[in-house]
Formats: C-alpha cells, sequence, structure tokens
C-alpha cells in the first residue's frame, strides 16, 4: 500500500519504438505517439522519444544510451510478442541490473491478451524501464496498469525513504 502519492509532474520520461516497420517508414509510430500522450497526461515531461530496428543489439543499446545519465522512467513500446523478430525482452535484460516481475506482472493483467506479452520490467540506474506491447491499445493499457506506482518507485529509487 502507498502511504503518499507522489505526483508525477515534474518526472521525465523517454519512449522508445521498436519496430522494424516505423524504422522502414512503412508504418506510422501511433502506439509511440499514444505512449507519449498518456505519459504527459499524467503529468512526465517526456523528454526524448527513438525509434529502432527490433533486435536484441539495438533495444540493448538504445536501452543504455537512454537511461544513461538519466533518472525518471524509460517505456518501450513493440517487441514483446511471439514473432521471431519480437526480442525486446531479451534485448532489455541484457541491460538490466535488477528485474520489477510485479510490474511486468501487473502490465500483463491489464488485458486478455496482455498474457501473450513477453515483456518485463526493470531499473538501470535511476531510471526504471517498462516494455509495453506494440499495439497502441495495450501499450497504453500495460502502462496504465502500473502509473500509480510509478511516482512512488521513482522516489525510492532517487533515495527517497517514503516509508
Amino acid at each position: 500500500m502507498i502511504e503518499a502519492e507522489t505526483p508525477a509532474a515534474g518526472r521525465a520520461a523517454k519512449v522508445l519504438t521498436v519496430s522494424d516497420g516505423v524504422i522502414a517508414g512503412t508504418r506510422e509510430d501511433r502506439s509511440g505517439d499514444a505512449l507519449a500522450a498518456a505519459l504527459a497526461a499524467d503529468g512526465y515531461d517526456v523528454i526524448e522519444r527513438r525509434a529502432v530496428a527490433d533486435g536484441v543489439d539495438s533495444v540493448a543499446e538504445a536501452l543504455r544510451a537512454m537511461s544513461t545519465g538519466f533518472a525518471g522512467l524509460v517505456v518501450s513500446t513493440g517487441g514483446t510478442g511471439f514473432t521471431e523478430r519480437d526480442l525486446t525482452p531479451e534485448g532489455t535484460r541484457a541491460v538490466l541490473e535488477r528485474e520489477a516481475p510485479g510490474l511486468a506482472e501487473a502490465m500483463r493483467l491489464a488485458n486478455p491478451l496482455g498474457r501473450l506479452s513477453r515483456g518485463v520490467a526493470g531499473i538501470i540506474g535511476h531510471t526504471i524501464v517498462l516494455n509495453a506491447p506494440g499495439s497502441t491499445t495495450g501499450c497504453v493499457e500495460c502502462y496504465g496498469a502500473v502509473a500509480d506506482v510509478l511516482p512512488h518507485a521513482l522516489a525510492l529509487l532517487a533515495g527517497q525513504r517514503l516509508h
């Protein structure tokens, strides 16, 4: 139970879209747009958006770069499913220092199709990383499933003792 809600206002967030189609220019980044809008609506300052091709190395490199010297939230969208190119969880695990399985589990419960997500969540330095599905609705629902606890988690990660 969270004793006191810490407002998200003033918190920084970044969005990483993982999509071969977006990189090739054959798809619009609608899930990245939807996720950025949801984060902004919750008071986050979305300071960076990036898109990379599917793949372990591309995801790992992007997350490493996005979390270096950053304290806040990075949410990826895409690459969490069952196809051979869905490698976002593997790329994320390659750079996570600690996993946060409770966040990933809660995100999977947001929608019955969430059970098909292999997304992970965890910590790199002072950054919380969440993998959300590439569907426009799915990424917003998964983020929304944990949005209420993220300000508290970010405050703890920043060294605040809220208990």
